[in-house]
Parts: structure tokens; sequence; C-alpha cells
């Protein structure tokens, strides 16, 4: 822990104090050095992608936001740390808390949702009749994407350990997969899309559960080609995740079905959307464990572990329960 200067938001920004902060696990990878090549952060680096507080200065050029407001995001790429106690944000990353949720829930939400809706909505176009895997269920990801999946009519199937059968089919899961005694690519098949968040055997063998035309997406890699294009990154990456992509690519194409890589951003209107089926009971949020800003390595620690059903918070002041 140690003492900055508070930022100062540019004219597009909003400075927002901190009540509570989500984690993920690519705060672990960032801290790891697992994503130099696509974001190239250098240390001392304050982490933290998700927030939920208030707004207590408005850019010159900011319209629509207001001192008092209370509000969470997904901070962009390039501008994050939510693990403190004042941020400057982008004012097109914000959006409204939802009504009736306290601090700790609202900052859950933001990075697992848009991802999910993402995932779903904007690259799988899902809808009703259509059937959707999410391995994964019980984490951060998986436990919105369940939600999702199942509130635009899809039929649902997920992996996970048996223990947390029940909370995956009261988040509305139709087939909860045991990953410890089961085969779910010997259990299902004709599926339309696959929401991957493993590598190795699980992603390989996620192609042969979807039909003609299906897609597998992965938020864990490995990155493909399109992606370092559409991402404006540096042709040789390109070329590097041309390699490392050759085999899952070369294994989708010959089932007939389509490998995307997906690196989820930051993004305000989409979150006002999730916000908003939130507050009529569409989704909710699933919170593990919060832990006081003092023990936020532990908290780190904890996440690692990969036992948490749903997210990890950290509360940065007493304000975070109202």
């Amino acid at each position: 822990m140690g003492e900055l200067p508070d930022p100062v938001p540019g004219p597009y920004d909003v400075l927002v104090r901190v009540h509570t902060a989500g984690l993920n696990p690519l705060d672990l990878k960032l801290r790891d050095g697992a994503f130099k090549p696509i974001l190239p952060y250098k240390p001392p680096l304050i982490l933290g992608h998700d927030l939920a507080g208030e707004v207590v200065a408005v850019g010159a050029e900011v319209a629509g936001w207001q001192i008092g407001d209370r509000v969470m995001a997904r901070v962009r790429d390039g501008r994050i740390g939510t693990l403190a106690e004042l941020i400057a944000v982008d004012a097109a990353d914000l959006a409204l808390m939802p009504v009736g949720l306290t601090m700790a829930e609202a900052a859950s939400l933001p990075l697992v949702s848009l991802t999910a809706w993402q995932v779903l909505v904007e690259l799988g176009q899902i809808g009703p009749g259509t059937k959707v895997l999410i391995h994964a269920g019980t984490g951060g990801v998986g436990s919105m994407a369940i939600q999702l999946a199942k509130h635009l009519g899809a039929h649902v199937a997920t992996t996970a350990s048996a223990r947390n059968a029940d909370l995956l089919r009261d988040l509305g899961a139709d087939q909860v997969i045991d990953y410890r005694t089961e085969d779910f690519a010997s259990m299902l098949s004709g599926y339309d899309l696959v929401l991957c968040s493993l590598e190795g055997e699980v992603l390989t063998k996620s192609v042969g559960v979807l039909k003609p035309g299906g897609k597998l997406i992965s938020i864990s890699g490995p990155p493909t080609p399109e992606f370092a294009k559409v991402a404006g990154l540096n042709p040789i990456l390109g070329l590097i995740f041309r390699l490392i992509s050759r085999g899952i690519r070369r294994r989708a194409k010959a089932a007939g079905v389509s490998y995307h890589f997906h690196f989820m951003r930051a993004d305000g209107g989409q979150l006002s959307q999730i916000a908003r089926l939130v507050a009529a009971g569409g989704l909710r949020p699933v919170l593990d464990r919060t832990f006081p800003f003092a023990e936020t390595n532990d908290a780190l620690a904890y996440l690692e572990t990969g036992r948490a059903k749903g997210k990890v918070v950290v509360t940065m002041s007493a304000n975070s329960k109202e």
C-alpha cells in the first residue's frame, strides 16, 4: 500500500471515489505478466478493472453525469487501477448502478457481465431455441453467462463440480455436467455456441459438441491473427498468434465450425443495458466473498485458488455496504 497524488480528471473524464472493486482472473494475469504483448503495462501498476462508487468531479466536456451519482464501470484498458480510493474514468465507460444493489454487488458485475453480453449477444446472436455450453459455470463469467443465455431463451449446459449443481440450476442451467466424473464431449452434441474460459484439452474437445456453423468462443486463448488485426497489434504478434492458434483453428475448420478469441472491452452503453436487466430481475449478482482493502493480497490469493463461486470483491470504505 502507498500514497499517490489524487488523479486529475481530463475534460472527458469523471472522477470516482471507489467504494468497492471487483477482482478478476485478468488481474492475476496482469500481475504475472501474462498479457504483456497485448497490454504492455509497466510497473509500478495499480491493478483493478471493476468498480462501484460515487462521482466526485466531472470533466468540462462531460454531459449526463453529476456529482453524487452512484456508478459502476469496467474501466478501459490502459487506464485501469480501481484498487485505489480515487480513479479518473472515461465517462463513456460508466453506467448508473441498478437500484437496490449494494456497492459490493454492483462491483461484481461489470467485467463478467460485459464479457457474457459481448459473447452471447454480439458474437453469438443467441436467441430462443439455441443451445449453449458454458464451461466453468460457477466462475464469474460463467455465472453471468448462464443467466444471460437463459434470459435470451437458450438451452444451457455447463460444466462444474457436482457439489455446485443446485446453485447452477438455480441460475438457469438446464444440464450440469460434473467435470470430475463425466465427459461433456460424449454427452453433448448439436450445440450452437460454446463459451470456453479454459485451454488445452477442454478447448479442443469443445469443437465436437458444436453443430456445423457453430461457434467456439474462447476468452482465455489462444489469440487469433484476426484478433491481432482488430486490436491494432504489431504484425509480428499477428504471425505469432497465427502459429499458436493454428491447431484449434484447423480442428474447428475441419468440423465446419468457427473459432474466435474474444478479449472483452469496456462499454458503458452495454453496461447500462445490463443494469436495466438487473433492475428488472433478469440477472442477479453472484458474490462469493468480500475482503477489506488491507487484505487485497489475500483476496487475490483466494481468487487464484479457483474455488470462488461467483465474484470476489474488495471493499475500500465503510460506505461500501450502502
